[in-house]
């Protein structure tokens, strides 16, 4: 039997006031709107001042990972078990409306809530290392030049267990008062996407040495970036 509860509770902190039938608790739409993200912010207090700080990451079952230099001043105080907020985002279309109160852009969104806490001993951070590398490519790590002692001394892995956490999701064409669709202004709903470009191979790549293998094989020019990041999320945790 699965262990994991099939949501997370419902906290003040985690609590969708705001539009509250867009909030979903579910993991399974909380890890799917993780799950296709590279980039992550992390809220964090130190000394009475709020701080914000854009990183990748990645998920393991209900704990979230991410990694910096051993001297940066976030890793450093996160170390110490603060609380830290980590936030993904994807806005998926612009609304234009006929009034400005009711423009709007569709977004999924997920805060998750938690205390960071350093993975430890070397063996752990190397394969913690390998296991980020892994995520994003599935089994490029162990096509890499292993890393050095001093680049793991150099590097600090943290990791947060999600005590709770939510996702809001908004999707929702143009919505207009009725008596303003009399109004002669152009509206629309405009979709974004973040799509792969073709690659700029390294002017110094050695010869025969291509793409194939090595965790590329989602990386084709032109797909979405979320979806590839659900695709390789999948292959990781099937």
């Amino acid at each position: 039997m699965d262990p994991t509860p099939p949501s997370f509770p419902v906290t003040p902190r985690n609590l969708v006031r705001r539009r509250p039938q867009r909030g979903h608790y579910d993991h399974e739409t909380v890890c799917r709107v993780l799950d296709a993200a590279m980039l992550c912010h992390i809220a964090y207090v130190i000394d009475g001042q709020p701080y914000c700080t854009p990183t990748a990451f990645w998920r393991e079952g209900e704990h979230l990972y991410w990694h910096g230099s051993s001297a940066s001043r976030m890793i450093r105080a996160e170390a110490k078990g603060i609380p830290v907020c980590l936030t993904v985002a994807h806005m998926d279309a612009i609304v234009l409306a006929r009034c400005g109160f009711n423009h709007s852009i569709n977004y999924r969104a997920v805060m998750a809530f938690g205390r960071a806490a350093p993975v430890t001993g070397d063996a752990a951070k190397r394969r913690a290392m390998d296991a980020f590398i892994d995520r994003f490519f599935p089994g490029r790590a162990a096509a890499l030049r292993a890393p050095t002692a001093q680049e793991v001394k150099a590097t600090t892995i943290l990791g947060m267990r999600i005590e709770d956490a939510s996702a809001k999701i908004r999707d929702v064409g143009v919505h207009d008062e009725e008596a303003d669709y009399a109004h002669p202004v152009w509206a629309a709903l405009i979709p974004l996407t973040t799509v792969l470009g073709a690659p700029e191979e390294c002017p110094r790549q050695l010869p025969g040495v291509t793409a194939a293998g090595g965790g590329m094989a989602a990386y084709r020019a032109g797909r979405r970036l979320d979806e590839v990041m659900a695709e390789t999320a999948a292959l990781k945790y099937s």
